[in-house]
C-alpha cells in the first residue's frame, strides 16, 4: 500500500485525483497497474481499478480473476465495484475509505448485495489515515488553487 500511495501522489502531482491501484496474481505477481486518468484522456472510465484489472486481464488471458488480489489506496465506487465483481476478483483491499461514493463498505457494499453472483474478500483501512490524508491535502491544494483562480480572475475583469 506504501508503494501505491507513493505511486498517487505522483498522479496527483499532475492533475489527477490521486488514487493508484494494482492487480496481483495467486503467487503475488503484479500482473495490472492503474491510475486515475480521466483529467488527461477525458476518460470516464479512468479510474484506476478499471486500467490495473483491464491489464490483468489481457497479461492473463482472461477475463476471470478469481484468484487475483486487487490493492487499491482509495475504497472503490460503484462502478469499480461492479468491475471487480464481474472479473470474479477474488480479494479487494484498500486504504481510505470513501464516504461520499463507497462501494465496498462506506455507502453501501455491493460485495454482500444479492445481485452479487460472486462473492469477494474486502478488506478495508489498510494505512487508512495515509492513504486518506494525501487524499484530503491533494483537494485542499485543489480548492485553494481554484479559488486562487477565480480572485485573480476578478481582479482582471
Amino acid at each position: 500500500m506504501s508503494r501505491l500511495i507513493n505511486r498517487a501522489k505522483r498522479i496527483g502531482l499532475i492533475g489527477e485525483i490521486p488514487v493508484s491501484a494494482v492487480v496481483l496474481d495467486e503467487s503475488g505477481h503484479c500482473i495490472g497497474y492503474g491510475s486515475n486518468d480521466r483529467e488527461r484522456k477525458k476518460n470516464p472510465l479512468g479510474h484506476a481499478e478499471i486500467m490495473a484489472l483491464r491489464q490483468a486481464a489481457l497479461i492473463k488471458n482472461d477475463w476471470r480473476l478469481n484468484e487475483c488480489t486487487l490493492i487499491v489506496t482509495l475504497e472503490p465506487c460503484p462502478m469499480c465495484t461492479g468491475a471487480l465483481i464481474q472479473s470474479r476478483i477474488g480479494q479487494v483491499i484498500f486504504g481510505a475509505k470513501d464516504p461520499k461514493r463507497g462501494a465496498l463498505g462506506s455507502v453501501l457494499d455491493l460485495s454482500k448485495d444479492k445481485s452479487a453472483h460472486h462473492k469477494l474478500i474486502v478488506k478495508g483501512g489498510v494505512l487508512e489515515k495515509a492513504a486518506g490524508d494525501q487524499l484530503k491535502e491533494w483537494f485542499k491544494h485543489r480548492r485553494e488553487a481554484f479559488i486562487e483562480s477565480e480572485v485573480t480572475q476578478f481582479q482582471k475583469d
